[in-house]
């Protein structure tokens, strides 16, 4: 049986490099990113794409429904998005924060809502938010993304209890510094490792979380951060 999987933010970087990996083990790939990146890379690993953004529900739902028009079927889901506003902490606006809200929960939630009938009805799916290691760990640098990353983890946890019975997985994976952004020797000082990630160690972490080997992983924030995060 052939799997399906969709991808947001797959235009480059993180999501360009996990549906590339989905699509070498053989999952066909629906992605979507707002530059058109991902209608390109869609065409070249024989999948479908949509020029849209996670902030708007009428495109996540346009994404399943090209997916399913397609393929029939939706196995998994991996949520990616860009990075929400930076500043100084009481400098941030409440529109700041709403952006925030919309690129980091309220895109999955909205998603969630579209794909859990569709897994509920075949028996089963997987989903894995691409978050970051401030989640676990806020940094002053990251307010908006701390805090609500810090929300993103409790909500995965609640909805990967609400349907671990109905054989639905959703988990996180945390990175840290990602060579998909331009290194800062300021950020890879901290880095135990001496070194940035790569776009292919978290897609194949992806990969991991999304295939029957993780069968009985759910609800947890796994930590790809060459041990920048210091609590236990």
């Amino acid at each position: 049986m052939t799997k399906v999987a969709l991808l947001t933010g797959a235009g480059k970087g993180m999501g360009a490099a996990a549906a590339r990996e989905l699509a070498g083990r053989g999952w066909k790939v629906a992605l979507l990113s707002p530059s058109g990146g991902a209608e390109a890379l869609a065409k070249e690993l024989g999948g479908v794409g949509i020029t849209g953004s996670v902030t708007e529900e009428a495109d996540l739902k346009a994404l399943v429904d090209k997916a399913m028009a397609t393929w029939g079927r939706i196995d998994g889901a991996v949520l990616n998005t860009g990075h929400p506003p930076k500043g100084d902490l009481p400098a941030l606006t409440d529109a700041d924060w709403m952006k925030g809200l919309d690129l980091i929960i309220l895109n999955v939630v909205r998603l969630a809502r579209h794909l859990t009938p569709i897994m509920e009805a075949q028996g089963g799916g997987s989903i894995v938010n691409i978050t970051a290691f401030a989640a676990v760990e806020p940094d002053l640098i990251f307010p908006i993304s701390s805090t609500l990353r810090a929300g993103l983890g409790a909500y995965a946890k609640l909805y990967a209890d609400r349907y671990a019975a109905k054989n639905i997985r959703m988990n996180n994976i945390l990175p840290g510094f990602i060579d998909s952004l331009p290194e800062k020797e300021v950020f890879k000082a901290r880095i135990p490792m001496g070194r940035y990630g790569t776009v292919a160690e978290i897609a194949k972490t992806v990969a991991f979380l999304l295939s029957d080997d993780a069968g009985y992983i759910t609800g947890q924030s796994l930590r790809v951060d060459g041990g920048i995060t210091r609590s236990v």
